[in-house]
């Protein structure tokens, strides 16, 4: 996991076991206050696991401004611009490239990820931010991965 780099924060101590705990099942949670670095660390200290291979991290945000502010975030501990390995896409944006490997997204653009390719190609992970901000299109969001999950991904 690429956490030599990141900036100590509380969730860092956990990232060793989430990265065992997804390294050896398909699926985790995770619960810290806010502030822990959950948004922003994740995302970064999954992207050299192996299980990911040439896939995607999708993050899904609830609000444009927060997917926007975490991609931005992201991109900047990296030393980069949104657009390149972080990239974010919200209805009528969309700061992606080729070399995007973590992509913020909002609610209805994952629903409509998964609603156009139920596989997911090029997707290894999808991680719901903010979840107890519970809403219809989050949980039909999260309804539609697991369905996806147990049906055409088992990984």
């Amino acid at each position: 996991m690429k956490t030599g780099l990141l900036p100590e924060l509380p969730v860092s101590a956990m990232l060793p076991a989430l990265g065992q705990a997804l390294a050896a099942g398909n699926s985790a949670v995770l619960v810290a206050p806010p502030g822990a670095g959950k948004t922003t660390l994740v995302p970064l200290a999954l992207l050299d696991a192996p299980w990911l291979g040439a896939g995607r991290i999708v993050l899904l945000e609830p609000r444009r401004l927060a997917a926007r502010a975490a991609a931005r975030r992201m991109a900047e501990l990296l030393g980069e611009e949104p657009g390149g390995t972080v990239g974010y896409a919200m209805r009528m944006e969309n700061r992606t490239s080729a070399q995007t490997k973590i992509l913020v997204v909002t609610e209805g653009v994952l629903s409509r990820m998964i609603l156009d390719d139920p596989e997911l190609p090029g997707v290894s992970a999808v991680i719901f931010d903010e979840f107890h901000e519970r809403s219809l299109d989050g949980d039909f969001g999260l309804a539609l991965a697991l369905d996806v999950q147990g049906a055409l991904r088992p990984d």
